[in-house]
């Protein structure tokens, strides 16, 4: 039986510190200096840099980026341009907090790595390397637990991308979405109408190909922990009725308040036949993940089992 050569790069989190000291002079470094300055602080070996996954793709890089993706979303590092990266206040606490390194469960103290973050991962969190406590897990609950991983992952970069642009684009990417989940009709007939005069809601998809019954959308394109309260939800529904419609979609990059989930129940609960159903950040980023909207498949794993019936 042959072995697996044995790995001598450090485990991921532990390029987290250093990704902040080779930082800390707050110059902006594009990923590539970022990775290899990091690898010189590091004082990484040849054969370590060599080191390979099963993929081909260097183990180091492999576990430099999962540092940095971990990086950002405590919001310890910014991202001032595409593939570029700087220091923040919140890296230099940290900085000073940990001077022997720290780990992703102290970054989870921090309320931006927190935010959306699914409600299962305390229990179905795996690290991009299997570790002792993944062990006990058979290879496809390996590769499923790595999926929820990088999903929540991907889910958090796709809300700050969301709020980062104008309202405009998160508009236009309900729709894309709507659309992609079979609303629109055979024809997929949906319209924007965000802007002055627009009576109250951002869009219109058809169910039918005759647009006779119609799915009015708002969007809201807010900040964390500005939560859409109940009086918004009394304006969409007032909306609707303006326009002579039924139902409506909520969606926000944010969240709703408690007051605003139980007025949308009662509406779609009462006698009427006005329905309008809340979407928010945490479940905009599912569906988007999902229906392919503002992602790409990256790499596709196949598990592959005998066929009993070949050997029949």
């Amino acid at each position: 039986m042959t072995t697996s050569p044995a790995i001598t790069v450090p485990v991921w989190q532990q390029f987290m510190r250093p990704v902040l000291e080779v930082l800390s002079d707050g110059v902006v470094r594009p990923r590539r200096q970022l990775r290899d300055e990091t690898f010189a602080h590091m004082r990484l070996t040849e054969s370590q840099l060599a080191e390979q996954l099963a993929s081909g793709q260097p183990r180091a890089e492999n576990r430099i980026g999962w540092a940095i993706s971990d990086l950002v979303r405590a919001e310890a590092v910014s991202k001032p341009a595409r593939a570029q990266f700087q220091i923040t206040e919140a890296g230099r606490k940290l900085l000073q907090q940990y001077p022997n390194g720290f780990t992703e469960k102290d970054l989870q103290s921090i309320p931006a790595y927190r935010a959306y973050e699914p409600p299962t991962r305390a229990t179905a969190s795996v690290s991009p390397i299997v570790s002792a406590e993944d062990a006990e897990l058979d290879p496809v609950e390996q590769m499923e637990s790595g999926e929820r991983r990088l999903h929540a992952d991907v889910g958090v970069e796709l809300i700050k991308r969301l709020r980062a642009q104008a309202p405009e684009f998160l508009e236009q990417s309900v729709l894309d979405l709507l659309v992609n989940m079979g609303y629109g009709g055979t024809e997929k007939l949906a319209q924007r109408l965000g802007g002055s005069g627009d009576g109250g809601v951002d869009g219109v998809i058809d169910q039918d190909a005759l647009g006779l019954d119609r799915v009015y959308v708002q969007a809201k394109r807010y900040g964390q922990g500005n939560v859409v309260q109940r009086p918004e939800v009394q304006g969409f529904a007032g909306a609707l009725q303006g326009v002579g419609a039924t139902r409506g979609i909520f969606i926000t990059t944010s969240s709703f308040s408690q007051g605003a989930i139980e007025f949308a129940k009662s509406i779609s609960d009462s006698a009427g036949n006005t329905r309008i159903v809340l979407i928010d950040g945490e479940r905009l980023a599912r569906l988007m993940i999902k229906y392919g909207v503002g992602v790409q498949s990256v790499r596709t794993f196949t598990v592959v089992a005998v066929d009993e019936d070949y050997f029949e």
